[in-house]
């Protein structure tokens, strides 16, 4: 079989461009860091890069949303903590004014100072969140939440809570009418009241709950009856109802101590000063329906009203304490859930940086260069291609007319 001189060039040149196409891809590896560029290249390789990008760019969104509730959670956490601490000077200033020796000038000023405590409050509850929304806005509100009006403070905001569009159910608001208007009355379990215009110089405390199985959630009334200088008093039901929890009557002309508790159906209150004839406190079942303003709203008038008398400035004084309190608790609760939900966010970061991790590791399995592996195929590339060339410059001077030139 005879090869002739242009076969053998032909296939020196096929060979010099193959080498080249080889160095060329080599090289091309190497400068863009990739083992697959194309989907060519590895098929399978390419499919798991693809499923780990995937991955990638849904935890990038997932970590967008937890930073929007992270910012969020740290504003209303803020909020609620500047909240607490405007209702304990309001509580230090009640507390004072419950002073014997306070004038009627001094209580007045205690009530100018619960006034701008409340004014300062109310710009909390309608703080903004630096995004066009408010804190405290529940579903949403494009106005501020809170509208005090002539009949007081109402809510205009939404129910409800938004949650962050992601696969962790984070909130980015709070349902303000829940944080700031749906405390528990009284004590947390029940209510103590003053039902009629008393006339003598008793009050009664927030009570306390002696025996929680023995609670009827029931209403009561405390009834005194002063007859030749001996004070009573009688329990009713507001049902109807004159037996207690163990089915034993409820107490009707029992004498009265001032400062002595009157226990009943698993309640215990006191009531201190003298009574007098007619004068009837209640005892109710606590209904989340304390708010904020309302509270300081009617210290602000009490306070203020320089016609009370000293029994009713201590009463004013202990139900003011008693809701204050029970307030704090109240936002302190929302704080504490605030909290959570940000303690919650760093462990859900945690998980969403070991997934990045995971799926980088993935794609750069799948795809990214050996590079010591790459420099030696280069090299290799190189050398073949040199020989190569080597071989097409000898294959060249293979013709007939060199030969007749040497």
């Amino acid at each position: 079989m005879r090869t002739t001189t242009m076969n053998s060039w032909a296939a020196a040149v096929a060979n010099l461009q193959r080498r080249q196409t080889e160095m060329n891809d080599a090289q091309e590896r190497l400068t863009s860091g990739l083992r697959v560029m194309r989907a060519s290249d590895d098929p399978t390789a390419a499919a798991r890069a693809e499923r780990a990008r995937a991955l990638m760019q849904r935890t990038e969104s997932t970590e967008r949303a937890v930073d929007a509730s992270r910012n969020a959670m740290t504003l209303t956490e803020s909020a609620l903590a500047d909240a607490g601490e405007l209702l304990q000077q309001a509580r230090e200033l009640v507390v004072a004014a419950g002073n014997a020796s306070y004038s009627e000038a001094e209580r007045q000023d205690v009530a100018n100072q619960l006034a701008e405590i409340r004014k300062q409050l109310m710009g909390v509850a309608n703080r903004s969140n630096g995004a066009g929304g408010y804190v405290f806005s529940g579903q949403g509100s494009a106005v501020p939440p809170f509208l005090d009006g002539g009949g007081g403070v109402t809510y205009e905001g939404s129910g409800g809570t938004v949650r962050v569009a992601s696969e962790e159910p984070l909130p980015l608001t709070l349902n303000g009418g829940e944080v700031w208007m749906s405390a528990p009355t009284g004590n947390g379990q029940f209510e103590t009241q003053v039902r009629s215009p008393n006339s003598g110089g008793a009050w009664i405390d927030a009570g306390r709950v002696t025996d929680p199985s023995a609670l009827t959630g029931a209403g009561y009334a405390i009834s005194f009856s002063v007859s030749g200088g001996v004070t009573t008093y009688s329990v009713t039901r507001d049902d109807g109802v004159t037996t207690d929890a163990d089915g034993n009557p409820l107490p009707s002309g029992a004498a009265f101590t001032a400062g002595q508790a009157i226990e009943v159906d698993g309640m215990a209150v006191i009531v201190s000063g003298a009574p007098a004839d007619g004068d009837t406190f209640g005892m109710v079942d606590s209904e989340p329906t304390l708010d904020v303003f309302s509270v300081l709203d009617g210290l602000v008038a009490q306070l203020g009203d320089p016609s009370q008398t000293s029994a009713e400035v201590s009463q004013t004084v202990q139900t003011g304490l008693r809701d204050i309190d029970r307030l704090t608790d109240h936002l302190q609760g929302a704080r504490s859930m605030t909290g959570e939900v940000l303690n919650r966010i760093e462990g859900i970061q945690g998980r969403l940086d070991d997934m990045q991790l995971y799926g980088e590791n993935t794609r750069s399995d799948a795809e990214d260069l050996d590079t010591i592996q790459a420099i030696s195929d280069f090299k290799n590339q190189q050398t073949g291609y040199e020989a190569a060339l080597a071989t097409y410059s000898t294959v060249q001077r293979l013709s007939l007319f060199d030969y007749i030139k040497t």
